[in-house]
């Protein structure tokens, strides 16, 4: 008998995580790499939610809070919903948890039973399958195409759901494909679950602000299914606070009881001073806010950057995403070339191959369900990104 339990022994760690540890080991043996691995926004956060944390602190909210959240972020939540998205919600509907990651283990763990399966859309962020089996449920994966833009189809999902489905799970925008749906798709797969009101529809809208196309769509707007939906959003990636830990959601309020019951048994109320920072983001509106227009400015042309440089490189099929801050280029043209002492076969390869011949790290698409890409982030300056496009360039050209 093992000391570690058959739960966590099948746990795969997180791809993204282990290259940024990887890329820090590295960095700390004096070696210059740039890490295009990790999913976080390279800006710091704007200056007045620093200042409510601040303020946070001096008027000692640093007291137990309740555990779905305080009463006043989960107003500003509501409002923001609003205000944003032209959706109503009770604040009984709304948990705020320590990030968007505990929000949707919170939201599996709260529904599942052993057995219960999770229609996925590949592909998907690395912690989707391995949050559902820690819950005890079964990932069923279906893939996309690059050709398609990475979407899935109505038709697919409804041909993955079998008795034992109880959600589906997608991102948009996506990570890690920066796929974004629009009103018209999300009406379709809305229609097509209708008719299956057991299944929950787990919509991951974390990127929600890092949108080059316009306004956000939810799939909870259409009320058909409105009281299927889960929304799961934060404030990580649109305000640059990934440090503040803070996500939420907004239910049907059994969902929200469950979660805040589940949570109380775990990690209880999220961090007070994260929560008062929080409000101050949510209550600002986006579309008036100079700090995130820069930021989404920003990462707009750093992807019309990288796209540029990585075009130049045979082998790598691109499409141009509209969100989020990734690409994920199809690379199955590599497979079966060597530099004459290393063979590529697979995505992994590529990517080990990439850092230790450039110093540049990425993310194998294996880990996002995807073996045929992988991903760059393009959260950095354009400088990195002109010299990682440069250093794939040059290693890349050794494999033949």
């Amino acid at each position: 008998m093992g000391i570690i339990s058959n739960r966590l022994n099948q746990l795969t760690e997180s791809a993204t995580l282990a290259m940024a540890q990887k890329s820090r080991e590295l960095r700390d043996q004096g070696i210059d790499v740039i890490n295009l691995s990790i999913g976080e926004p390279d800006f710091d956060t704007p200056e007045f939610i620093k200042n409510a944390a601040k303020q946070a602190l001096d008027e000692n909210y640093t007291h137990y809070p309740p555990v779905p959240g305080y009463l006043e972020l989960r107003e500003s939540i509501v409002k923001k919903l609003r205000r944003d998205n032209n959706l109503e919600y009770q604040i009984n509907q709304i948990v705020v948890s320590t990030g968007a990651k505990q929000a949707i283990s919170n939201v599996f763990y709260s529904i599942l039973n052993p057995g219960e399966e999770v229609i996925i859309p590949a592909p998907f962020w690395v912690s989707y399958a391995d949050m559902v089996q820690l819950a005890e449920g079964v990932p069923v994966v279906i893939s996309t195409t690059i050709e398609n833009n990475f979407k899935v189809t109505p038709q697919q999902i409804i041909a993955a759901i079998t008795p034992k489905t109880k959600a589906l799970i997608f991102s948009s925008p996506c990570n890690p494909t920066g796929t974004v749906y629009s009103k018209a798709e999300l009406r379709e797969i809305a229609m097509a679950l209708k008719d299956f009101p057991h299944i929950t529809i787990v919509s991951d809208e974390i990127y929600e602000l890092i949108n080059f196309n316009g306004g956000h769509e939810s799939i909870a707007q259409f009320e058909d299914i409105k009281n299927q939906v889960v929304i799961v959003n934060g404030v990580s990636k649109g305000f640059a606070m990934t440090g503040f830990r803070l996500g939420y959601i907004a239910a049907p309020k059994a969902i929200a009881d469950a979660c805040t019951k589940f949570q109380g048994q775990t990690t209880s109320g999220t961090n007070t001073i994260a929560q008062r920072a929080a409000m101050a983001a949510l209550q600002a509106d986006p579309k008036d806010n100079q700090d995130i227009q820069l930021m989404v400015n920003a990462f707009k042309e750093r992807r019309d950057l990288l796209i540029s440089l990585i075009e130049q490189i045979p082998g790598f099929q691109l499409n141009t995403p509209p969100g989020a801050f990734y690409l994920f280029p199809n690379i199955t043209s590599f497979f079966g070339k060597t530099d004459g002492k290393t063979i590529i076969r697979n995505s992994p390869d590529l990517v080990v191959f990439i850092l230790e011949k450039a110093n540049v790290a990425l993310v194998d698409g294996e880990a996002f369900g995807d073996p045929n890409c992988l991903r760059l982030s393009y959260a950095t300056s354009k400088e990195m990104l002109v010299e990682a496009a440069n250093r794939i360039k040059d290693a890349c050209s050794l494999l033949h």
